[in-house]
């Protein structure tokens, strides 16, 4: 699973505790803005897309690529890929109509074994 979000998302820096007012959460999507996620310091990750399951998608695989990333930190020393490698790859497959797709299976999945999740 990859993170097909080279350059598309955005780091929230300024840690104020557990969200409660609208304000904290205007700041939020100020540091979104354009970018189809943002990393909250000290607090996680945040998606949005077109729709759910895109969001869902896109939270799900930027969770894995920071795991893949701390990963290969204790590994050694991490060998960034081109940047024009990552571009592509973003250009071919970071679309909110392919997070879609690359969800559909994981719903069928859920929806499958848990079917009294809709009821």
């Amino acid at each position: 699973m990859l993170f097909t979000g080279y350059g598309d998302h955005a780091l929230f820096d300024a840690y104020t505790g557990v969200i409660v007012d609208a304000e904290e959460g205007r700041r939020i999507a100020a540091a979104l803005g354009p970018y189809k996620a943002v990393i909250l310091r000290n607090h996680g990750l945040l998606t949005v897309g077109d729709s759910v399951d895109a969001a869902a998608w896109w939270f799900l695989s930027m969770e894995r690529c920071a795991e893949v990333q701390l990963a290969a930190r204790a590994a050694g020393k991490p060998v960034p890929i081109e940047r024009r490698d990552a571009v592509a790859t973003r250009d071919q497959l970071g679309s909110d109509l392919v997070a879609w797709i690359n969800y559909q299976p994981l719903w069928h999945q859920i929806s499958g074994s848990e079917p009294e999740l809709l009821s």
